[in-house]
């Protein structure tokens, strides 16, 4: 008995009106019932084929299916999966980061190389990748901070023959330094408040004291911070500003109290400040706010009105005025010295570089780095010369290569003075982005050498500093405005779009 089987019912057409028919062999369209078995094991080997043959169509229908009145558009995430085919390598993302990103003429950015493949699909979206490891990439968004190093030295260079001696430098200083000051809306400075600096009780520890200050920069504006102060002193004595960077509790951190009140035993006044919108400034703006542009402009100017305030003081030698931050901090520092010639000295810790700009708001929110044609942080930091100025570096971050062409830049500008010897790198190949003993360390130095602090104030009778003997406060301690934000002056501003309005000429 025969079993006929019917297999002429339509299906899903294929490509140019394929059907299941005239993929499968006729021979099969009638079997005897007891090759079955052999029979249905032959129909799924070709059913498969017939799988395989379908996507394959379809995956060349849809590449051929864009033209050039869509402009051959995929989505990003479909062009990161074929590249990921194609080249067997992982791209990491999100879905937000794909979501509604569309890739114009897809295919045709495709390139035999995988970096230049990346390149022309992610650089028209303001994106980038970040290798991770071997064929393991990250998807990130444009990095406008973050050049490649040999562009930065090069750029560095370009720079340089701008210049060839000290008054050619000099020139070259001059036409930069009011600039910065109109990048910033700093020019004229704004008019600064007559109050009263806001001073806490003073409390005494082993050698040092501490107490809490806040200025008003601008009507209803404060910058807050710590003032450490050795116990006893004579006359006038130095003071070394000491903004805090982007590390999680802000000045409040053991590493942060314990720098500034190390200072103090050594004799100088150390005044540990809050970047604007971090720390205790966040009672007054929110923590995004540190992420907009005119943050520069305000942290800026802080950095100014601390100066003004310090100056003043009978307890100050303006001779002996230095600044050392960390970090963004370190950015800050550069600025700051680049721009106030009452500070002496210069200490900026894991910041600078010449193929890295910062990134945050605080550090480039600003067009500094267009200023006189185009400058960058090396050459900004060159601007200190001749003052004493160490850049500490290391090998964890954009500082990896300060030792190779950022540092020997330097010490040609500062041999225009003949002072070479007045800059210094100390680099920790091994260490990273942070500011740990080795770096405090390498600050504690520069400061006893160029202040003529007294290193036995600090040092055990094997001549290694000694920190154990700091009290780390806890973070409520450090206030001005209280525990709970209940002393922040009336006049205060609250929200950025009130701050904005001190601010006429500034666009968003």
């Amino acid at each position: 008995m025969r079993k006929t089987i019917n297999i002429s019912t339509p299906c899903a057409s294929l490509r140019g009106g394929t059907t299941w028919q005239s993929i499968l062999p006729k021979k099969i369209a009638s079997v005897d019932e007891k090759s079955n078995l052999a029979m249905t094991s032959y129909f799924f080997k070709h059913f498969a084929l017939a799988i395989i043959i379908i996507v394959f169509s379809n995956s060349q229908l849809s590449a051929q299916s864009g033209n050039t009145d869509n402009q051959y558009q995929k989505p990003l995430a479909q062009v990161i999966k074929e590249i990921e085919i194609r080249f067997g390598v992982t791209i990491k993302h999100s879905e937000a980061q794909v979501k509604d990103k569309i890739v114009k003429y897809a295919d045709w950015r495709f390139r035999a190389d995988l970096d230049k493949t990346l390149d022309n699909v992610l650089k028209p979206l303001d994106m980038k990748v970040n290798k991770e490891k071997d064929k393991v990439y990250k998807l990130k968004e444009y990095e406008y901070n973050r050049w490649e190093v040999q562009d930065g030295w090069d750029y560095l260079d370009v720079l340089g023959a701008k210049y060839n001696d000290k008054q050619s430098w000099e020139k070259r200083k001059a036409e930069i330094k009011p600039q910065l000051f109109e990048a910033l809306l700093l020019s004229p400075l704004p008019a600064k408040p007559n109050s009263k600096p806001i001073i806490t009780a003073k409390r005494v520890f082993d050698g040092y004291t501490v107490e809490n200050i806040a200025l008003e920069i601008l009507p209803g504006v404060y910058v807050n911070g710590s003032l450490y102060k050795p116990i006893k002193y004579k006359g006038k004595i130095p003071l070394v500003l000491s903004p805090d960077g982007h590390w999680a509790q802000q000045r409040f951190r053991p590493d942060c109290q314990i720098r500034c009140a190390t200072i103090a035993k050594m004799g100088a006044m150390a005044f540990s400040y809050d970047l604007f919108a971090w720390g205790e400034s966040m009672l007054q703006f929110k923590y995004e706010n540190h992420r907009k542009a005119l943050a520069q402009t305000v942290q800026t100017l802080g950095g100014i009105r601390i100066l003004d305030y310090f100056s003043s003081l009978k307890d100050t030698d303006t001779a002996k005025i230095g600044i050392s931050g960390g970090s963004g901090a370190g950015s800050h520092s550069i600025l700051m010295t680049a721009m106030d010639d009452r500070i002496k000295l210069s200490a900026p810790v894991v910041a600078m570089s010449s193929y890295f700009y910062g990134g945050c708001p605080c550090e480039s929110g600003m067009p500094i780095h267009f200023c006189a044609g185009g400058t960058n942080n090396v050459e900004l930091a060159a601007m200190a010369a001749p003052k004493p100025q160490l850049i500490v570096s290391d090998g964890g971050d954009w500082t990896a290569e300060t030792p190779q062409h950022d540092f020997p830049y330097l010490q040609k500008m500062y041999g225009y003075y003949g002072l070479s010897n007045k800059v210094e790198n100390v680099h920790l190949p091994e260490e990273k982005h942070d500011f740990g003993i080795n770096k405090r360390i390498a600050l504690y130095d520069f400061l006893i050498k160029n202040f003529q602090l007294d290193a036995t104030k600090v040092k055990d009778k094997n001549g290694k500093y000694d920190e154990s003997k700091v009290t780390i406060e806890p973070e409520k301690a450090l206030y001005v405005f209280g525990d709970n934000g209940e002393k922040l002056p009336k006049n205060a501003i609250i929200c950025f779009e009130n701050l904005k309005k001190l601010f006429p000429n500034f666009k968003d």
